[in-house]
């Protein structure tokens, strides 16, 4: 059950993190795309990777499974969203690019780990 929910959301993870990294980057060029509609979809992004960090956590557990490759994937993506958070102050003036490219760097960690599993 888990696992089926964390493979189903996996792919969820890297459509929505993608489609929002590209709106993003879109935003930081074209300025009649910005606006809050754009950090609603970035939250959203982010908030599946939280949801699937903790799949992967419940399944690791129920299935004693030893850590990989895998795991480091999802954890380095779940702990990139604390570090690309951090540097809002150091490019307040180019936040769609950070969070742009940024969520565009955990879209790959999300692609990468799928072809790891």
């Amino acid at each position: 059950m888990v696992g089926d929910l964390h493979d189903v959301v996996s792919w969820v993870f890297v459509i929505v993190n993608g489609a929002a990294a590209a709106l993003a980057l879109a935003a930081h060029s074209i300025e009649s795309l910005r606006g809050r509609h754009v950090w609603v979809a970035i939250g959203l992004a982010w908030t599946i990777v939280i949801v699937q960090t903790a799949l992967g956590a419940a399944l690791q557990i129920q299935r004693e499974i030893d850590a990989g490759t895998h795991q480091v994937y999802g954890f380095v993506a779940f702990g990139s969203l604390s570090i690309i958070y951090a540097g809002r102050n150091e490019m307040r003036d180019r936040p769609y690019l950070l969070f742009g490219l940024g969520t565009l760097w955990i879209t790959g960690l999300g692609i990468r780990s799928m072809f790891l599993s």
